[in-house]
């Protein structure tokens, strides 16, 4: 049996702060804003593999209200639905995403975010895609107030 997942974030953009995507931080005069370390690629992982089993959300898990996850690391979050979805009886078969981000350009450390999602959904590196997109200077993506993420993920059970 297949399941399938989706999962989308969004974070708002200030100057002074870190910018970390897919576990990799990127030299940036602008950073996303969250509870976490706010993660957005992450975070949309995350919630596409609860997603695919009707596991709810990230914040069912780790609520913004809750101190404990202040500036944890999203590669936590993501590595707790992993371990939801093997109880579950499931495994990863591949991920797709997408990450829109006027600037800046991405394409230096895909690679490093997608060996890093693939050790945390034990998968193989060639099981993971990550594609960079600008939002062509239109809505808060494309004037750089904000980066968006999307992430799809299929599931297998395993017998």
């Amino acid at each position: 049996m297949f399941r399938i997942g989706f999962g989308n974030d969004v974070h708002r953009l200030e100057a002074g702060v870190k910018l970390i995507l897919g576990g990799v931080e990127i030299e940036s005069n602008f950073g996303a804003v969250g509870h976490s370390d706010a993660d957005a690629l992450a975070h949309a992982v995350t919630d596409a593999l609860l997603g695919a089993l009707a596991l709810g959300d990230i914040g069912a898990y780790f609520s913004d209200k809750d101190h404990q996850w202040r500036h944890a690391d999203s590669f936590l979050f993501l590595r707790y639905a992993v371990g939801l979805i093997k109880e579950k009886g499931y495994a990863v078969v591949n991920l797709d995403s997408v990450v829109n981000l006027e600037q800046p350009k991405l394409r230096p450390h895909i690679d490093k975010m997608r060996e890093n999602l693939a050790v945390a959904l034990e998968v193989e590196i060639n099981c993971v895609s990550v594609k960079a997109k600008t939002g062509e200077k239109v809505d808060a993506v494309g004037e750089s107030r904000a980066v968006k993420t999307e992430a799809v993920v299929l599931l297998e059970k395993k017998i």
